[in-house]
């Protein structure tokens, strides 16, 4: 396992094809500040172009937090025209997390309350344990969620729930979390780490190219109508059909052994 860190607050861990992103600012139990937001989105910049990564793996530092959010002490002190230049900082934070290419697991536990569960929601999948709160309280301190919450939180829960969610500030603890759809799975209390590492690592045993052209497809085609859709689907299928990967895969399950993936 290698580790590189980014800044003071985040730490990228090496498993492997799979990478572990630390949210490691536990004196402020994960609170984004801007310096913590760079670090966030220069992390993701560096996964991004990293083809040997398969999977990334967002995890927290902090025992009884995955991340409160924004840094309201830091904005306490901000002018407008401060929040105004923080904006596209803070956004690059939690838009580096949604357009990372390969697959993203959220190992949540504790609170991830406003932009923490913001950054949760722009994985593909959150596994939480039974100690995890989950909200978007935003409107009760005067502002909106502004990490993708209004918009990622209704492709999750529908746009009645969500409403409900947002408009009544609400925090929701992990056995009703995982009821509505707000997290995937829901696992014995500690064990959100162990278990998002350990699902990267069956998802990172697939192919590489697959498992980003099938993300892109997800992405892509929600949303859009069937027809639309399929033209996703179809131009991400042309993209891995004449690949090395493909030729491997096939290659691989006639000679009934575990593929080597050339990532191509």
């Amino acid at each position: 396992m290698s580790e590189e860190r980014f800044g003071e607050f985040v730490l990228v861990r090496r498993h492997g094809h799979v990478a572990e992103l630390v949210l490691d600012r536990p004196k402020a139990m994960n609170a984004v500040s801007t310096e913590m937001a760079r670090s966030i989105a220069g992390a993701c910049a560096a996964l991004a172009a990293d083809r040997d990564v398969r999977v990334t793996v967002l995890t927290s530092s902090h025992e009884r937090a995955f991340c409160v959010g924004a840094d309201l002490k830091e904005r306490n002190s901000f002018s407008d025209a401060d929040l105004v230049r923080q904006r596209p900082v803070a956004r690059g934070a939690y838009t580096g997390v949604l357009e990372l290419p390969m697959p993203t697991i959220a190992a949540v536990h504790g609170f991830a309350l406003g932009g923490g569960f913001e950054l949760a929601l722009s994985c593909d999948l959150i596994v939480a344990d039974r100690t995890a709160v989950v909200g978007l309280p935003e409107v009760s301190v005067g502002v909106i969620p502004g990490g993708g919450g209004t918009q990622l939180l209704p492709r999750r829960v529908g746009a009645a729930r969500a409403a409900e969610l947002i408009f009544s500030a609400r925090r929701v603890e992990a056995p009703e979390a995982a009821e509505l759809g707000m997290v995937d799975l829901l696992v014995d209390e500690g064990r959100d780490r162990e278990e998002a590492l350990a699902l990267g690592e069956r998802i990172a045993g697939n192919s590489p190219v697959g498992l980003r052209a099938a993300k892109r497809a997800l992405r892509l085609g929600h949303g859009l109508d069937l027809p639309a859709g399929l033209e996703v689907e179809d131009a991400a299928w042309r993209s891995v059909a004449f690949s090395g990967d493909r030729a491997e895969g096939v290659a691989a399950f006639n000679e009934k052994r575990r593929p080597q993936w050339p990532g191509e």
